[in-house]
């Protein structure tokens, strides 16, 4: 599953966050594969990835650094349950059913609820047709390997441009799950993976375990998160210029508390306009500028990247998984409708 990163990405999907563990490849015999065959592959991981429970510990490696978190994920029917629990550093728990989110932080008592969209696993095919992913990806497949104890098939998808990383690919053999993705630089070095180091798919389905703890908030002090969709059009903005391989998939607007942001010294709302090529998300969020605040530049943490810049009285930060010639690509194809 996918998740936004901001780096919300655990709870927004926790099938597209698979982890780091040794493991051996054969390179011998890869092969780019035919479009069939290449879409027949990701509709299997993304079935498996809505269809399949499973329980497991994730770990994700960036820049050296590794943290992990033990999830589950639980569909009954078109209901679909999510829990994290991060095991590194300030404990945090992320329960999800289906789009409401609450995010508990114990060592403050601070339960932050919100709405998010509908669950799209990793990788989520893009509605703009399979033959446009194709049309900026090249699925290679590169042999087999085991991670966590699963023989999985590996492929490479390779980007024919420069606006995208490629992206290296564990496929359990029987179920199609996701075990491993691996981030890539242009140089082949490795800029975040993520991995199960342990996983059981099949497991009962146990829902209670996510509502139950949702609703036990009592001693938090609860901070709601609530998004109302709106288009760039709708608040006055427009692309002048689309990005290659990328569309438009959401635009919401929500109040954001200085509360619960220390750093905010108003409550402002924040504009978030989303794309995506069918494997990765580029998020634009829009806000008034506060010169206090906000300082221009950029921030790499493995993958994802960061670019932030005025624009009149408005602040643009673009972030996602792309190189940052991208992001450049989105803020300065935003405009300010006249």
């Amino acid at each position: 599953m996918q998740a936004l990163r901001g780096r919300t990405r655990t709870a927004a999907g926790l099938a597209g966050m698979l982890m780091w563990c040794a493991m051996t490849t054969a390179q011998a015999g890869d092969k780019l594969l035919p479009g069939a065959e290449a879409r027949d592959w990701l509709m299997r991981m993304h079935a498996a990835a809505t269809q399949h429970n499973y329980e497991g510990t994730l770990v994700l490696t960036t820049d050296g650094a590794m943290s992990s978190s033990r999830v589950a994920h639980f569909c009954e029917g078109s209901q679909t349950y999510e829990r994290a629990d991060v095991l590194d550093g300030q404990a945090r728990r992320v329960l999800r059913h289906n789009e409401r989110v609450v995010t508990l932080w114990p060592a403050t008592r601070v339960a932050h609820v919100e709405q998010r969209e509908p669950i799209r696993p990793f990788p989520a095919l893009p509605s703009m047709g399979d033959d446009e992913l194709f049309d900026r990806y090249d699925m290679v497949a590169e042999g087999s390997g085991r991670v966590a104890g699963h023989d999985a098939a590996v492929f490479l998808l390779r980007p024919r441009d420069t606006s995208r990383f490629a992206q290296r690919l564990w496929a359990e053999q029987g179920s199609g799950l996701l075990l491993r993705a691996d981030m890539l630089a242009q140089d082949g070095r490795v800029l975040e993976s993520t991995a199960f180091s342990d996983v059981a798919i099949g497991v009962k389905p146990q829902p209670d375990t996510v509502v139950s703890a949702m609703k036990q908030l009592d001693g938090y002090r609860v901070v709601k998160s609530l998004p109302h969709r709106t288009s760039l059009d709708g608040e006055g903005w427009r692309l002048k210029d689309a990005v290659a391989g990328f569309r438009q998939v959401s635009c919401i607007k929500r109040s954001l508390d200085p509360m619960a942001d220390k750093a905010r010294s108003s409550k402002a709302d924040v504009v978030q306009a989303i794309f995506t090529d069918g494997l990765t998300h580029v998020s634009v969020f829009i806000e008034p500028y506060e010169p206090d605040r906000h300082r221009p530049g950029s921030a790499i943490i493995g993958a994802t990247h960061t670019w932030m810049q005025r624009s009149d009285a408005h602040w643009i930060t673009a972030v996602g998984d792309v190189p940052m010639s991208a992001l450049k690509q989105f803020a300065a194809a935003l405009e300010r409708k006249r």
